[in-house]
């Protein structure tokens, strides 16, 4: 697993915080409440992007760290509109680092596959970038492993590699098992896996009458709209209870118990919802509670599918 170590040489933990709500759901004193809290908690990896909330959150992002740059690891995401040209992904990148006030971001991430465009010249831009000193650490989010394994070896042709990858992954959305994260632990790729909570699914909040994404975006409700979800979002609270915890700490936790040792991207509205998370930080998960928590849902199939020759 690639190693995140910040400018001042600080060593990053396994967790870090993404500020998709900033500017939207959580105003700048909300937004700053959670920042610290990630901080006291020990996360200094934090993840944008410059789509975020028409880019205030980067703003905000930039604003919180500019005390303390050196001891963080800060990430952002361009490309996810599909540009045709490299010319924008020059100017999105450009646009970025001047709301963070950056002058090398750690981490950059095309923010997912682009068909339209040639691979090659994706990763030479990356490439270049890096070689400028303006990033650190090459990056892919929501691309397949066939894409990053690609992607790596026209890396690797430039001198170069692919540090990082950012799939979904949580107890509803296990698909990153089959190939991405044991491709990650081979390959020795940083896993910052997003949405450990299953869009708050796993939080229990919706069983119990309770709004949020998968309410008011259809894209989630969609994205998280199959009844066998629902039925094993029904049920890890009834576990947590038994354990007198909160279902958001057991999700986290689970998530981050993956042998390829991803690290869940956490994030949130408001400091009283992130802290069930930021509780995952100091609890180690049994590998028998692991097993009953994944017996929740269905294991997805094997990528040869021969399911015969799994146990």
């Amino acid at each position: 697993m690639t190693d995140l170590i910040s400018l001042d040489g600080t060593l990053a933990p396994r967790f870090a915080f993404g500020t998709m709500q900033f500017g939207d759901q959580a105003d700048e004193a909300a937004s700053r409440a959670m920042f610290d809290a990630c901080l006291d908690a020990g996360i200094t990896h934090f993840d944008t992007a410059y789509l975020y909330t028409g880019g205030v959150a980067e703003e905000f992002l930039g604003r919180f760290i500019n005390a303390q740059r050196d001891r963080l690891i800060i990430a952002t995401k361009i490309g996810y509109d599909a540009p045709d040209n490299i010319d924008t992904l020059h100017r999105q990148f450009g646009t970025s680092r001047g709301r963070l006030g950056l002058d090398c971001v750690d981490i950059l991430y095309l923010h997912r596959f682009n068909p339209n465009l040639a691979f090659e010249a994706q990763i030479e831009f990356l490439a270049d970038l890096q070689a400028k000193g303006l990033t650190r650490h090459l990056a892919l989010s929501n691309f397949a492993a066939w894409q990053v394994m690609k992607a790596q070896a026209i890396a690797q042709s430039m001198g170069t590699r692919i540090d990082v990858v950012q799939p979904m992954y949580s107890l509803v959305k296990r698909q990153a098992e089959v190939e991405l994260l044991p491709m990650c632990g081979s390959e020795c790729i940083l896993a910052a896996t997003y949405s450990p909570l299953g869009g708050g699914l796993l939080t229990g909040k919706y069983a119990s009458g309770g709004k949020g994404r998968l309410t008011e975006d259809q894209r989630y409700g969609a994205r998280y709209g199959l009844d066998w979800m629902h039925k094993a979002a029904a049920e890890l609270p009834k576990i947590a209870a038994d354990l007198e915890m909160h279902p958001a700490t057991l999700a986290v936790a689970w998530a981050a118990s993956h042998p390829a040792r991803p690290a869940p991207i956490l994030s949130a509205r408001s400091l009283k919802q992130l802290q069930p998370s930021l509780d995952a930080l100091s609890y180690k998960i049994s590998p028998e509670l692991r097993d009953r928590l994944t017996a929740l849902t269905p294991t997805p199939a094997p990528a040869t599918d021969r399911i015969e020759e799994h146990g």
